[in-house]
């Protein structure tokens, strides 16, 4: 008997599913891993839009003539 027919018959129907984190929250790991991964990939876009907005600001704006406003 292998081993996958061993733990197949340990967890009975259980055999398969993912495992959950803790028993008092309904989330599994790859549920876990997926947030991470889209936590991650919102920072990086966050970060590169304010690296835009910084250039805008910082180098063009005061190509066309904007910080004449404050003066």
């Amino acid at each position: 008997m292998g081993e996958a027919k061993r733990r197949q018959n340990a967890l009975g129907d259980k055999y398969g599913q993912d495992k959950q984190i803790f028993s008092w929250l309904p989330l599994t790991q790859k549920q876990l891993e997926q947030a991470y991964q889209m936590t991650t990939k919102g920072a990086w876009i966050g970060i590169g839009t304010l690296a835009t907005i910084w250039v805008i600001i910082r180098f063009i704006g005061p190509a066309f003539g904007w910080w004449q406003l404050s003066q």
